[in-house]
C-alpha cells in the first residue's frame, strides 16, 4: 500500500515510513492510495471472531508487506490483552433502536486506547527492526495524552513529550499523564487551549531541521496508523448489528475528526453505513461548516466535554481531500486560506460530496446534562459528557430506519463532577486506578510559545 499526502508535495511512502513520519513534510496528512474492500461474503465470515483477529483482517491491507499477518496478530493480541472486557469494544442497548459502542475498556478508559495500544506495538516493531529511536511529540485535549503515555511509557526507543492545555482537562485526565514516573515521559502544560497545543506540534513537524535532528514522530491522529486502527471497531459494531445485510448509523462525538473519519473509511471498505453523524458541543465549527460550507475558526468555549473543545479539526483535511476527488492543489489552497485568514469556503460540489455520507448536529451544555440524566433514568446507563453530546446530536438527525450507534468514547469516572451534577451519582474509578488522585505529579508549565517548547524538548532529550 502506497500513501499520498493530502497536499501532494511530499514523497509517496509505504506504511513503515508513514508510521514514523506522522505529518507529511509538505504539512499535509497521509492517505492510502486506494481503499481495500471486504466483500459481503468475507464480512459474513468475520461475525463472532475475536477482536484481535478482526483487527488483523481489517488492517492487513493497509500494512502491506511491512508486517506479516502473524506479526500483526502478535501486536494486536498484546494490545488488547489488557482491556477489561473480553469483547474489547462491546455494544449495549439503551433503547428500542439505540445502542452504545463502549470504547472505554482500555487502560486509560478512553477510545484512544484502541488505537494507541496498537501504535505502541507498531513503533516497537519498526524501531527495533531499523535500530532507531524516535521523539514523539503530541497534543491532547484530554484523552490522547494519557493513552499515548500508557502505550509508550518505559520504551527505550521512544521519548514522549505531550502538550495539554493548562487547566482545561479534567483532573483524572491530567493525572493519567502527570503521575506516570517513567523517565521517557515528559508532560508540558501549555498556557493556551488545545488548538494552540496542536498548532505548536504542527509547527515542530514543519521545522524540518528540528524534525530531522530529533527524529520527530507523532501519535496524534495526524498519524494514519491511529485512524487505521479505529476502523476496526466500526466493523465490530456493524457485525453485531447484522452487517453485511443491515446498515447502521453512527453518532460520533467529534473533536479532531479522526474517529468519525475511521467510520468513513469503514464505509469505503464495504461496511454498510447509513449515516455518519458529526456530533459537536457548542464549539460547533463542523456543524456550521456542513450547514453553510464556510469553515471559520472562532474562539474556544470551555465545556464539560473538554476533549471536543476544538476549532481546528486536523483530520477534516483528509475528508476534504476525498470530497475534492483527491485534487491536492485544491486542498493546498483551502489550507493556505485557513492559515492566512482562519477560514475557507467549500465549493458546492465538495460540500455536496460530504453531505452524501455525513450529517452534523450540536448539543449545548443544558442538552448534554439532560441527556446524561435521562439516559440514566431510562436505562440505568451512566454516560460521560462526550457520549451525551453524541447521543443528543444523533437523536436530532437519526431517521429511525437504521440502528443508531453512539460511540461512547470515555468512562464516566474520567468526568465525575459533570456526571454527578447531571445524575446525582458519583462514578468510581476502576480498581486499577485506585489512588490516582493521591499520586505525585510531574509536569512543566510553559508559555504558548513555539521557541519555549522547542527548547524544552531539546533540553530534555
Amino acid at each position: 500500500m502506497k500513501y499520498h499526502s493530502t497536499r501532494g508535495e511530499a514523497p509517496v511512502l509505504e506504511f513503515e515510513d508513514v508510521l514514523l513520519a506522522g505529518l507529511a513534510r509538505d504539512g499535509g496528512l497521509y492517505m492510502p492510495e486506494a481503499w481495500p474492500e471486504i466483500s459481503a461474503n468475507d464480512m459474513s465470515a468475520l461475525a463472532g471472531v475475536p477482536y484481535a483477529d478482526l483487527a488483523v483482517r481489517v488492517m492487513s491491507p493497509f500494512v502491506g508487506k511491512a508486517l506479516s499477518d502473524t506479526e500483526l496478530g502478535d501486536i494486536a493480541g498484546r494490545a488488547y490483552a489488557a482491556f477489561s472486557h473480553p469483547a474489547v469494544a462491546p455494544i449495549s442497548q439503551i433503547g428500542s433502536n439505540e445502542f452504545l459502542l463502549e470504547l472505554y475498556h482500555g487502560p486509560t478508559l478512553a477510545f484512544k486506547d484502541l488505537a494507541m495500544q496498537m501504535l505502541g506495538g507498531f513503533f516497537d516493531h519498526v524501531l527495533k527492526k531499523r535500530g532507531r529511536q524516535v521523539t514523539i511529540v503530541g497534543a491532547t485535549s484530554g484523552d490522547t495524552g494519557g493513552a499515548a503515555i500508557e502505550a509508550l511509557r518505559g520504551r527505550s526507543s521512544v521519548s514522549v513529550f505531550i502538550l495539554h492545555p493548562h487547566g482545561r482537562v479534567s483532573d483524572v485526565q491530567r493525572r493519567m499523564m502527570t503521575t506516570v514516573p517513567d523517565k521517557n515521559v515528559h508532560n508540558i502544560a501549555l498556557d493556551g487551549n488545545f488548538d494552540d497545543c496542536q498548532a505548536i506540534v504542527k509547527a515542530l513537524f514543519n521545522d524540518h531541521a528540528f524534525r530531522d535532528r530529533t527524529s520527530l514522530g507523532g501519535v496524534n491522529s495526524i498519524n494514519w496508523s491511529r485512524v487505521m486502527a479505529q476502523i476496526v471497531y466500526y466493523f465490530a459494531a456493524g457485525l453485531v448489528l447484522g452487517a453485511p445485510h443491515r446498515a447502521a448509523s453512527y453518532a460520533v462525538p467529534t473533536g479532531n475528526f479522526g474517529d468519525i473519519l475511521a467510520g468513513y473509511a469503514a464505509k469505503q471498505m464495504g461496511l454498510p453505513v447509513d449515516r455518519l453523524i458529526i456530533a459537536t458541543n457548542v464549539n460547533d465549527i463542523l456543524a456550521r461548516t456542513l450547514a453553510t460550507g464556510e469553515y471559520k475558526v472562532e474562539g474556544v468555549t470551555p465545556t464539560t466535554s473538554p476533549s471536543m473543545d476544538i476549532q481546528v479539526s486536523s483530520n477534516f483535511e483528509r475528508l476534504i481531500f476525498e470530497a475534492c476527488g483527491r485534487e491536492a492543489g485544491e486542498v493546498r489552497g483551502l489550507m493556505s486560506s485557513l492559515g492566512q485568514s482562519g477560514a475557507f469556503t467549500l465549493k458546492e460540489p465538495v460540500l455536496a460530496n460530504i453531505r452524501k455520507d455525513f450529517d452534523a448536529a450540536r448539543a449545548d451544555e443544558a442538552e448534554v446534562a439532560r441527556t446524561m440524566r435521562e439516559t440514566y433514568e431510562a436505562s440505568g446507563h451512566l454516560i460521560d459528557p462526550h457520549t451525551a453530546v453524541g447521543l443528543a446530536a444523533g437523536r436530532k438527525v437519526a431517521n429511525g430506519a437504521s440502528p443508531l450507534v453512539t460511540l461512547s468514547t470515555a468512562h464516566v469516572a474520567k468526568f465525575p463532577d459533570a456526571v454527578k451534577e447531571a445524575t446525582g451519582v458519583t462514578p468510581a474509578l476502576p480498581s486499577h486506578l485506585e489512588g490516582l488522585m493521591h499520586r505525585d505529579e510531574r509536569m512543566s508549565i510553559l508559555p504558548n510559545d513555539l521557541g519555549a517548547v522547542r527548547s524544552y524538548i531539546e533540553e530534555h532529550l
